[in-house]
């Protein structure tokens, strides 16, 4: 049932939305028809970008267990799709192969993501370890980035990420666009610039605006152009103009469509549910993660009967949908049909839009995608966790991202088998391992005076801090009371930290120290100490001082500090 208590939040937030979505939507829609050697392909992908942003973004929110989530074409999802399009091209050259492959990837993508929602997978998505996301991620930006720099200085981008690499010289040696290229670093100077000034507005708006007015006094050639896109309300793909379906290979396409389907079905959960996960972080709230998938797969399911872009829940748009006041699926449905409003009416002024300046926003956001927080902490983390990490990301790059993702799960699963074994064989008892308690007071607190036990909160951690226990770390550290002023985390059996717990209790203590509370800690064993220290979380976040090697130390500090401050 949609709420109607925040009508004026929500669609604000959704026209805000809408308004970053175009875009974006043009721009990813694009991109996954690079690999077609036609003049029809930008004006074609732009229109399938639009439609995949509007009638995704309308039936997730509909459907869809995360109320403020804002759905539409994304960045990983546009790579799968583009992979899949220049494949189909190469192939059969043909326009109706393309679109219908594309539409059957939609639907089987739609069908496999309301199956998860329906056995409930949604919860095994906390397993996956930082480093795999980390190295995935930062492998999708830097495909998106190779691959603009060709219409960037308005060259055709080879479907290949070798070829891109190693025909960029040669091919800008031939002979670039001037005029594409400065349209392109003036977009992504306008990007980076406007949000130092204002955050009112969109950058990536006004960079599209301001940069295809300028291009209307350089006379660019119509090729290097979005080009017309066409107008009306989207049809079905065996009912959309120029669309055959005799003589195509159904058998291939079909079989063709199933392996990219489940792909985008994958990475389409994963991409969402994190973007849940932010959302619930900044409206406080708790999604249905099970339910977001039906409500994706309903989405992306309509999306591809209508030759639209697969897509997924939206970070930086949920964020400026929930800044900007949106709270309920009312947000949602209104970027839909702000979308749809400019699908429907302003085709004839998209086409103008220059295709370098498109590359400079895609550029910016696969800048923006790369964890470039990973890779400085690549020296710092364990061994283990970095190896995984450059294995994803290269494997992401050169080989696909499916087979990044499957090896990089094994390896990180083979290598928390290695650490929990050496745990046990360490002395370290199963019980230890079990979670995380925050009822019972451990035997040694038992000698706190009164005076000073009503005034802190004690959080007890109780096992390693992994990629597999961060969920629940981080909903035990949600249970700190507002009112609490001081908080002594516990770990004197914490035995391992991973790249992914690190994380996790980096954020947890800053979002602590945000709220004024004071943090200490006590009894950290070498392994999490050396960690936390590596990372300069000991003593940047939390000073020595605040840190005990036995938890009586711990309570003389607060005796004498309380006292003094009284």
């Amino acid at each position: 049932m949609i709420q109607t208590n925040n009508i004026k939040g929500d669609l604000f937030g959704g026209i805000t939305a809408g308004i970053v979505a175009l875009p974006l939507a043009l721009a990813f829609g694009i991109q996954a028809f690079g690999g077609v050697d036609s003049p029809d392909a930008s004006s074609m992908g732009a229109y399938a970008g639009l439609v995949g942003a509007t009638l995704l973004g309308f039936f997730a929110a509909l459907f869809g267990g995360t109320h403020s989530q804002i759905s539409g074409p994304t960045g990983p999802m546009t790579v799968i799709t583009a992979s899949l399009i220049s494949g189909v091209w190469a192939a059969q050259q043909s326009f109706s192969a393309v679109l219908i492959a594309m539409a059957l990837a939609g639907l089987f993508c739609g069908l496999f993501q309301i199956l998860f929602g329906v056995i409930k997978i949604g919860k095994y998505v906390r397993y996956i370890p930082y480093p795999v996301l980390s190295g995935f991620m930062s492998g999708i930006g830097v495909i998106i980035i190779l691959q603009q720099l060709y219409p960037l200085v308005g060259l055709k981008s080879p479907v290949l990420v070798v070829d891109m690499v190693t025909q960029l010289p040669q091919r800008v040696a031939d002979g670039i666009s001037l005029t594409s290229l400065l349209l392109g670093l003036g977009t992504v100077a306008i990007i980076l610039l406007i949000p130092k000034v204002t955050r009112k507005v969109p950058a990536t708006l006004v960079a599209l605006v301001v940069m295809t007015i300028v291009s209307l006094f350089c006379s660019m050639p119509e090729a290097l152009t979005i080009g017309r896109i066409p107008a009306g309300l989207p049809m079905p793909f065996f009912a959309k103009e120029g669309v055959s379906l005799a003589g195509l290979d159904w058998g291939s396409l079909l079989m063709g469509a199933i392996v990219p389907g489940l792909t985008l079905a994958g990475l389409g959960s994963i991409d969402t549910l994190l973007t849940s996960v932010v959302a619930d972080n900044i409206t406080k709230t708790k999604h249905d993660s099970n339910r977001e998938l039906i409500g994706q797969g309903i989405g992306n399911a309509v999306a591809g009967f209508f030759c639209g872009l697969p897509g997924a829940g939206a970070t930086m748009r949920t964020v400026v949908n929930v800044k900007s006041g949106g709270r309920t699926q009312l947000s949602g449905m209104t970027h839909a049909v702000l979308l749809l409003a400019i699908l429907l009416g302003l085709g004839s002024l998209v086409k103008y839009v220059p295709l370098s300046v498109l590359a400079g926003i895609l550029i910016t956001v696969g800048w923006g995608i790369i964890d470039f927080k990973g890779f400085r902490d690549l020296l710092k983390i364990p061994r283990a966790d970095a190896f995984v990490l450059v294995v994803v990301f290269l494997l992401t790059v050169f080989v696909d991202l499916l087979t990044a993702v499957g090896i990089g799960m094994v390896i990180a699963c083979v290598l928390f088998m290695k650490r929990a074994s050496d745990l046990v064989e360490g002395g370290y008892s199963s019980q230890e391992m079990t979670g995380f308690d925050k009822e019972s007071p451990w035997d040694d607190e038992h000698g706190m005076p009164d005076t000073v036990a009503h005034r802190i909160y004690i959080q007890r951690l109780n096992g390693p801090i992994f990629f597999g226990t961060i969920n629940k770390f981080k909903e035990v550290m949600q249970t700190v009371p507002e009112e609490a002023k001081i908080v002594i985390i516990r770990m004197r059996l914490v035995s391992f930290m991973d790249q992914s717990g690190l994380y996790a209790m980096e954020e947890a203590i800053k979002d602590l120290q945000a709220r004024g509370v004071q943090v200490l800690m006590t009894i950290i064993q070498p392994q999490p100490m050396y960690m936390l220290r590596k990372m300069n979380v000991i003593p940047d976040l939390v000073p020595e001082s605040h840190t005990f090697a036995t938890f009586e130390a711990c309570t003389e500090y607060l005796k004498e500090t309380l006292n003094n401050n009284n």
